[in-house]
């Protein structure tokens, strides 16, 4: 076997052994993910009615009071009170999601949350509504 040919196998194991390796990691990925999501989902405690509005489009890239950024997809509220990282389940309609308190608010008047783009085509809210909320029991 010449040098370019040994060259040819060494590099089509390698390539084995990186292709072997992307599948076992984006199973172990899978597995975990799944296993989250199989995970039971945490109690609701309490429920109470709030005056909800979205905080508009406007607001994605914005740096939140809690410290993140909002993205298309973020799924959350903000509340003046509650501490950021709050589990909440809210409830409109039939819909009900499990979000975070994810900044400081509302910026709407009598409102007493405002939620993310994202969670208000979510839970299916259009302009200002009333939904029911509940704490989600940690632990």
């Amino acid at each position: 076997m010449g040098v370019v040919e040994r060259q040819l196998a060494l590099a089509a194991v390698a390539l084995l052994a990186g292709a072997i390796a992307l599948t076992a990691t984006a199973h172990t990925h899978a597995a975990h993910h799944t296993s989250r999501l199989a995970a039971p989902l945490p109690a609701a405690v309490g429920s109470y009615s709030a005056l909800v509005g979205a905080a508009g489009p406007e607001t994605v890239g914005h740096r939140t009071a809690c410290g993140a950024t909002l993205g298309v997809g973020t799924l959350g509220v903000a509340h003046p009170t509650l501490p950021c990282g709050t589990l909440l389940y809210l409830t409109f309609g039939k819909r009900r999601v499990l979000t975070e308190v994810v900044d400081r608010g509302p910026y709407g008047p009598g409102r007493q949350f405002d939620v993310t783009t994202a969670l208000a085509r979510l839970l299916g809210l259009g302009g200002v509504q009333t939904v029911t909320w509940s704490y989600a029991r940690v632990g």
